[in-house]
């Protein structure tokens, strides 16, 4: 008897292990991919191509510093940005050449605030 509860709860504990990390890779990111913050200066826009050629930060864990072309997640963005924006937007791990959710970042405001009374 001892042995049949055994093997049910190692059976179980097996199954738990893998159905775990199925259960965590579908909290992250587009259908499962880790997710990165994007961040650079737009260099060009093409709306023939339907693509902006960028100069991109730093990605730790995904890419290094580069002006490459990429393609948009929504054509509307095209019309939205322009060459000198600072984009921010989201990439996904195994798609390299597709923005997602791109929004043109507030320009750095180089004035202090002022101090409080």
């Amino acid at each position: 008897m001892v042995k049949k509860h055994t093997r049910f709860l190692v059976l179980g504990g097996m199954l738990l292990c893998l159905l775990l990390p199925a259960a965590y890779g579908q909290q992250s990111g587009k259908g499962g991919k880790k997710e990165f913050a994007f961040r650079g200066k737009v260099e060009k826009v093409d709306a023939t191509a339907k693509t902006l050629t960028v100069n991109n930060e730093n990605i730790p864990g995904w890419m290094s510093s580069m002006t490459m072309n990429y393609g948009v997640d929504k054509e509307d963005v095209l019309k939205r940005v322009k060459a000198g924006d600072q984009i921010t937007a989201k990439v996904y791990e195994g798609d390299f050449k597709t923005l997602y959710e791109v929004q043109v970042a507030p320009p750095a405001s180089d004035k202090k605030a002022p101090p409080k009374k």
